[in-house]
């Protein structure tokens, strides 16, 4: 993630319409964890999750990021238990958590294998990854570039590498399925206009107020639905819950 964008992320992860339903929606799919279960926020950025399942009552949380300032964000929020450590070398013990969250963040690493082996080996039998990554290469756009993603996916794809890993796949589904139509259909026409040619800027913007509420509105009402046991056939992201065999 460039420097200037990460600074504009940790900013806005706390209000942000798109973050704010994403917490609400790993809520929804972690909830029924026991209070003291350990676990581990990989890529917790400032910790804006991390604090968020502390005010549930979560009560053993660690995180870790390879962003200093996020390490430093975290810390002055008063969660201490976060470490700079990259996903596919963590150095935590074998079978130490009971549930992992992986929020955007398989994308970025280039070997996706060595970051499920890794993910795999720490946690326990049985435990719990929830997971969730950008959906369509067609979307690809220069916020991905921005971002340093490698890649986006498929359902099929995602469930393919978490089995391939030593993954039992619980539950998944697309995410984001309200916003998915329009913003496919604007990226695709920015490439038929503007093709190959590059467009400066990322797509975390501030929104005014009452459009923030209604798009973080329309996106908790999605997580309901989801939260019935509904999946959706399309959506900006793919999630699994898988469990360790």
């Amino acid at each position: 993630m460039e420097k200037q964008y990460a600074s504009k992320y940790h900013r806005l992860e706390e209000s942000h319409w798109w973050f704010l339903g994403r917490r609400d929606i790993i809520y929804q799919l972690i909830k029924k964890q026991r209070r003291d279960a350990e676990i581990l926020d990989i890529g917790c950025s400032g910790c804006a999750l991390l604090g968020f399942l502390k005010k549930q009552g979560f009560t053993r949380l660690q995180g870790i990021d390879i962003n200093e300032d996020a390490i430093d964000l975290c810390r002055q929020k008063g969660i201490p238990n976060v470490h700079i450590a990259h996903a596919e070398r963590t150095e935590f013990t074998d079978q130490q958590f009971d549930a992992l969250i992986a929020s955007d963040i398989l994308e970025h690493v280039k070997d996706e294998n060595k970051a499920l082996s890794e993910w795999h080996r720490i946690l326990k039998k049985d435990g719990t990854l929830i997971i969730f990554v950008p959906a369509f290469q067609f979307l690809w756009s220069h916020h991905d570039e921005v971002n340093l993603h490698y890649r986006r996916y498929v359902q099929p794809g995602l469930i393919e590498s978490l089995k391939k890993n030593g993954f039992r796949i619980e539950r998944s589904s697309y995410w984001n399925f309200i916003l998915c139509l329009p913003v496919s259909l604007v990226r695709l026409l920015q490439k038929y206009l503007f093709g190959n040619k590059k467009r400066s800027g990322d797509q975390l913007r501030e929104t005014n107020f009452f459009i923030n509420r209604l798009l973080e509105y329309l996106l908790k009402s999605e997580n309901k639905l989801l939260s019935t046991g509904i999946n959706f056939v399309l959506g900006m992201s793919v999630f699994a819950i898988a469990r360790k065999e």
